[in-house]
């Protein structure tokens, strides 16, 4: 008698039972998945490695841009996607049939297998034409993936009693990183085709024009920490001003290395620096709201390295509740689950921006030509007040993935001190959890 393979007998099980997600319809044009699905395609998928890359690679393979380059990165990612995919929908697969039963957890587990259905259909790409359409599919799908995030962490705390929570963090933590990933190689092939197809690009032509010259896609060659802090900073002051309704905003003092230039995507850095600096100004205001004196300002010191840049952003705000701090860098455990739960039943979509937080338009206008943001911020939004429980543990992986790290200390009683490692040199790859071996499941 023939044994059958274990990866397709649980697959073809966990396919035909479970059940299509209440909220499914929440995604436009999306259609109830088949009962069934044969395997053999995705583990033909799963047995390809992931070819990481650097900032650097990114930097040079878009410097010169020319159609064949550009054709040369459609295909780069046209390939690397539903591998990069089918590694994830393996992970899934190999927890227990009781977790991937979850609705918000199936619920990604089909709006992944949709991509990797769609991705690994796209057939070779040779012209320009070919790569707007390719382009178009990128767009749709990465609009449609802002709904993972928020379901990914409802999914993993509504299942920290069945699996071990080390393991589920884990979990996350692939998944994120994963996501992560994609999104970098997709936006930078799209920045790429906006800059190719813009009007003052000459592709014959070896020099750069002033208009664009810091960034080469998403990469931006010149990312000063001093800038980035000062304008994080000033955005979330803004924001815990109108949420708080007090004028009591601690300041942001900066001191160190301040011409601290280096490569990053500019994203990801605005993220973790928002969220740090967040936390910091929340903790000081609800220290010294009841208090005469003015708060205590966020101490942030830059230090450059010769392969690093170093920051270490300091407050006063009393430091992290002993309750919670086992369980800071968590997705899936601490003492606020419910409160976490209802809070991101009221963040449908979530992009891991800094420009996504709510803010007056007034000051989005005055912000407009600062910076460069990003292609989903007008697609979500969030309350800054609403706490995620994801702050830190999702700027641990934004500091990660491109090996750096990010620390904290807290001192009970007096306050934090956030330490953020960056590489310098941009020649680090992307940390990517690259194979989901079939014999795991």
């Amino acid at each position: 008698m023939r044994r059958r393979h274990p990866a397709r007998c649980w697959q073809n099980i966990w396919m035909r039972c479970v059940p299509k997600p209440r909220f499914y319809s929440a995604l436009p044009n999306t259609q109830c998945p088949p009962p069934w699905r044969p395997a053999s395609v995705l583990d033909e998928w799963v047995e390809r490695e992931a070819r990481p890359i650097s900032l650097r690679q990114l930097t040079f393979f878009g410097r010169t841009l020319t159609e064949s380059r550009l054709i040369s990165s459609a295909n780069y990612v046209r390939t690397e996607l539903p591998t990069r995919i089918a590694h994830r929908l393996r992970d899934m697969q190999k927890l227990p049939y009781v977790v991937v039963a979850n609705p918000h957890l199936s619920f990604v587990y089909e709006l992944y297998y949709k991509a990797f259905e769609r991705f690994r259909r796209v057939p070779e790409i040779r012209t320009l034409e070919d790569n707007d359409r390719y382009c178009a599919i990128l767009r749709e799908t990465l609009k449609e993936h802002l709904t993972v995030i928020p379901n990914l962490a409802m999914g993993v705390l509504e299942c920290q009693d069945l699996v071990d929570p080390d393991e589920m963090d884990r979990f996350m933590n692939t998944l994120l990183r994963a996501r992560i990933s994609r999104r970098v190689i997709a936006e930078q092939h799209l920045a790429l085709t906006e800059t190719f197809n813009s009007p003052w690009h000459f592709p014959d032509s070896m020099a750069r024009t002033d208009l664009n010259a810091d960034f080469v896609g998403e990469v931006f060659l010149k990312c000063n920490a001093k800038e980035v802090v000062e304008r994080c900073g000033k955005l979330v002051q803004e924001l815990l001003r109108q949420s708080s309704g007090s004028d009591k905003i601690p300041e942001i003092s900066v001191q160190g290395h301040l011409e601290t230039t280096f490569p990053y995507i500019l994203g990801h850095l605005e993220y973790i620096i928002g969220e740090l600096l967040r936390n910091s100004i929340q903790a000081v205001i609800e220290r010294y709201k009841d208090s005469s004196e003015k708060p205590p300002p966020i101490e942030v010191l830059i230090c450059e390295a010769p392969q690093h840049v170093i920051m270490r952003i300091s407050d006063q705000g009393g430091g992290v509740p002993r309750e919670i701090l086992p369980y800071l860098w968590s997705f899936s455990k601490g003492p606020r689950t419910q409160t976490r739960l209802k809070n991101l039943g009221q963040v449908p979509t979530m992009a891991a921006t800094m420009q996504e937080l709510t803010v007056s338009a007034d000051r989005k206008d005055a912000d407009k030509e600062t910076y460069r943001e990003s292609s989903l911020a007008s697609l979500s939004s969030r309350p800054p007040n609403l706490r995620l429980g994801m702050g830190l543990p999702m700027s641990r992986v934004y500091a990660e993935y491109w090996a750096g790290s990010l620390e904290l200390h807290s001192l009970e009683g007096y306050g934090v001190d956030a330490f953020l490692q960056i590489s310098k040199l941009g020649n680090k790859n992307e940390q990517v959890t690259t194979r989901a071996t079939i014999d795991a499941v």
